[in-house]
């Protein structure tokens, strides 16, 4: 059996790769990606394997981006930290949906599960990225401010950053708000083609992007509107990714 891993966490991927190994040492690992792009560039010029581990969110964006691109005909193992998608998942088919950190009873018992899979798969993946795609247009977060429950909507976000393990939402008149999500949280929620994470901190929305300057080692220094305190700077390995976004790319 030949397996590909698609997940942006290395450890999570070297931890696969090993449990992948321990369970059967017949199988196979062709092929590690962490992006939608590298990907897509893979599947350009090599065959589909057997069986996909695919965690849900990659470095670029949502893994669903994919199916966009690239016509899947294999069975899938989602691989994610939320939940929240298992139940479309499940009603469109999907192999098995494991949530992190994956355990090596479950990644066996999904691997079973592949073996006893022997017809074709009846699987739209396109199905699977529209049910799983969060509702964008009226999504709202609900915050309280002492005795006062105020509305917040994702259009009038301009950047999201975290600050003494605090999630902030600061909208579009430098308003700061604080959220019970984590960044991970916001971006299964956010649009991929307007919103970047740009390092572990911060998550902007391409409009709110005011200067750019170039920084040590390919990096981008940002300016963003309304105006923030914090020094904002694209990682070292989110920065390839950040490029093609504002170029309208699919991150």
């Amino acid at each position: 059996m030949n397996v590909w891993i698609i997940e942006d966490e290395d450890t999570a991927a070297r931890r696969l790769e090993k449990l992948i190994r321990e369970i059967d040492p017949q199988i196979q690992v062709g092929a590690r990606m962490d992006s939608i792009l590298g990907t897509l560039e893979y599947l350009e010029k090599n065959k589909l394997p057997d069986l996909i581990l695919l965690d849900i969110h990659l470095a670029d964006g949502a893994s669903f981006e994919i199916f966009n691109h690239a016509n899947i005909e294999k069975p899938i193992i989602f691989t994610t930290a939320y939940d929240q998608y298992a139940i479309q998942a499940f009603k469109v088919n999907a192999l098995d949906y494991l949530l992190k950190p994956i355990k090596k009873a479950e990644l066996e018992k999904a691997l079973e599960k592949y073996r006893n899979w022997n017809k074709k798969p009846s699987i739209s993946y396109e199905e699977i990225a529209r049910l799983m795609q969060p509702e964008k247009t009226s999504r709202r977060f609900l915050i309280r401010i002492g005795q006062r429950i105020q509305l917040v909507d994702i259009k009038d976000a301009a950047y999201f950053y975290t600050d003494q393990k605090i999630t902030f939402v600061v909208n579009w008149d430098g308003k700061r708000y604080p959220l019970d999500h984590s960044l991970e949280a916001l971006e299964e929620m956010l649009d991929c083609q307007e919103f970047f994470r740009i390092n572990r901190q911060f998550i902007v929305h391409i409009n709110a992007i005011n200067e750019m300057y170039a920084y040590s080692k390919s990096r981008v220094k940002l300016d963003l509107k309304p105006v923030c305190d914090i020094h904002t700077v694209v990682s070292t390995e989110r920065s390839p990714h950040f490029k093609r976004w504002l170029e309208g790319g699919i991150e």
